[in-house]
């Protein structure tokens, strides 16, 4: 007989996300593999797209699984989000459908921990200070997800609308952190252990003259070709690494002429195969565009926990 599949809302999915255990179920995701195509993507009519992005495990009890994102810009004309996702999780032996999750809860929790695993290899071990730039769900989830791996003290938070930042810091004081909205972006990168980018924006926020040694850039945004969120000469001062490489096809902050040497990737951080920061001086950078092993990560993790607690 074929069983329904668990429906799983956003509240629950956030539940079963705790920030360590995402973060230790994606380095194991990283370390194994799994099998990740291109993302698909269709445009229906005008700039409404639909994204598809599967992923599969091999092995004797496998997993597989598809986010679909719908992408409507204009929809806030209707008051209606602009962005909705849904995941599907599978047996990957047999196809059976197994829980059906809330897309966006997944995509924002398995993309600041995916910055913060990388923070772990990359940024100075006492990095205390963190600056974010943006404020949208992504830009909220930073604090919590680096302060996994770093001892996070102080939190300053940019975003091109200033009431949108003063509003988050509140936010995040409310939680408990040293939290502070500041519009001088120049002297807070230059206070920054750890910036962590997530924004929209077609042009550099973050000047290479402006950093200082030691500090780990994050960048979470400019996922197409014609977004930046950092200039040429911040990308050519650091060692640069990458989540995947759908990162060297996507990524605006990447697209340099001539192109600038990589590093690695996470699994090969993951793995050993290579080594993150070499020294308290040097600046490094990751650039993310995301992947749907990280999705499916994300969702094994909840679907464990909702198995096991009923």
């Amino acid at each position: 007989m074929i069983r329904a599949p668990i429906l799983i809302d956003a509240s629950r999915v956030r539940a079963h996300l705790p920030a360590q255990a995402l973060i230790a179920a994606l380095r194991e995701a990283f370390r194994e593999g799994a099998v990740v195509p291109l993302r698909h993507r269709h445009v229906l009519r005008h700039q409404d797209t639909v994204l598809l992005m599967p992923a599969w495990q091999s092995g004797t009890a496998p997993l597989a699984g598809v986010k679909v994102v719908s992408v409507f810009p204009h929809n806030g004309a209707l008051g209606l989000p602009s962005v909705a996702s849904t995941y599907l999780l599978m047996n990957g032996a047999t196809g059976e459908h197994l829980a059906v999750l809330d897309g966006g809860e997944i995509t924002g929790l398995r993309t600041a921990a995916a910055s913060a695993l990388a923070a772990d290899f990359l940024a100075r071990p006492d990095a205390s200070r963190l600056l974010v730039l943006g404020a949208g769900h992504i830009a909220g989830l930073m604090p919590e997800a680096m302060a996994a791996v770093r001892p996070i003290a102080s939190v300053r938070v940019w975003n091109h609308r200033p009431e949108r930042a003063r509003g988050l810091a509140a936010r995040w004081r409310a939680d408990g952190w040293d939290a502070v909205a500041v519009e001088d972006l120049q002297a807070a990168v230059g206070w920054a252990d750890i910036i962590s980018a997530a924004t929209l924006s077609t042009v550099p926020l973050i000047l290479g003259a402006w950093l200082r040694p030691g500090v780990h850039i994050d960048l979470i945004g400019a996922y197409t070709q014609a977004m930046r969120e950092t200039d040429a000469s911040a990308v050519r001062r650091a060692r640069v690494f990458i989540d995947t490489d759908a990162a060297l096809a996507e990524a605006g902050d990447l697209m340099l002429d001539p192109a600038p040497e990589i590093c690695g990737d996470l699994a090969a951080l993951c793995r050993g195969e290579i080594g993150g920061r070499a020294d308290v001086s040097e600046i490094t950078l990751f650039k993310s565009v995301g992947s749907g092993l990280e999705d499916l990560a994300a969702a094994a993790l909840v679907y464990e926990a909702v198995s096991r607690t009923g």
